[in-house]
């Protein structure tokens, strides 16, 4: 993502990304950086971290993050690379954020192919994305 950041800005666009890691509060180890995916799986995977565990204030706020940047953005690119086996994958966050910025009437880009192994690729097209098909000129 930061690759894809610097490329934009070269291009002359302004560009805000999320959050690719967060520093860990001392319950979490402190002093290093957490990546909640990574995390969950290293510690047990979900089954270790209930609704009401506290790991979940942290991926409240960095949601609210992404939500932030994505209100006063002017458009938004999903950088939807290779994932868990899975070409052009678009994951649950991603969605969600797609969503937001379909409500808001921001233009939603989408860098790759989108895998027809994600079930609600249907929901995706509903949103009217740019293909972008790897063509960052295509913006």
């Amino acid at each position: 993502m930061e690759e894809l950041k610097a490329r934009l800005e070269e291009m002359g666009h302004e560009v805000l990304i999320p959050k690719l890691d967060m520093e860990a509060p001392a319950e979490y180890g402190g002093g290093k950086k957490i990546y909640f995916g990574g995390y969950i799986e290293e510690n047990g995977g979900m089954a270790a971290f209930p609704p009401e565990h506290s790991i979940w204030e942290l991926k409240r706020n960095a949601i609210n993050d992404h939500f932030k940047k994505i209100e006063v953005g002017d458009a938004v690119i999903i950088a939807n690379h290779d994932k868990r086996g899975i070409i052009g994958y678009i994951g649950g966050n991603t969605l969600i954020e797609m969503g937001l910025a379909f409500y808001l009437n921001k233009p939603i880009y989408i860098l790759n192919p989108i895998s027809d192994e994600l079930s609600y690729k249907q929901e995706i097209y509903g949103m009217n994305p740019v293909l972008l098909d790897g063509d960052l000129d295509k913006i």
